[in-house]
């Protein structure tokens, strides 16, 4: 049967909605950063980042899903290069987190965003 240990899903629960968070934060500094000060020379790089940013968020968000429902439904047990990759994901997964927050909130306090 293919399991994983609960501390493995349990970090991926709590990893999960980390990542929406990162992504709406970083989505919404776009918004705002636009709406307010619209794409500039000033501002096209960091409206990139920002996109960026989230695309990052995303693709893990996305992979952490995918990873776990595939393990879930390997018979008679996941391959180790999948759980391998489970692992190396959810390591990635929340340095991205928190270097999305972190480029969200110096645009935000760099171009005083709400």
């Amino acid at each position: 049967m293919a399991n994983l240990p609960d501390e493995t899903l349990i970090t991926v629960a709590n990893l999960l909605p980390r990542l929406f968070n990162v992504i709406n934060l970083a989505t919404a500094c776009e918004f705002n950063l636009f709406e307010q000060y619209g794409e500039t020379e000033e501002t096209v790089s960091e409206l990139e980042e920002l996109k960026n940013a989230a695309e990052r968020a995303r693709m893990f968000y996305n992979r952490l899903y995918g990873l776990v429902l595939q393990v879930a439904e390997s018979q008679p047990v996941a391959s180790l290069a999948t759980v391998k990759l489970l692992q190396q994901s959810i390591e990635q997964a929340q340095a991205t987190a928190d270097a999305v927050e972190a480029t969200a909130q110096e645009t935000k306090r760099t171009w005083n965003l709400p």
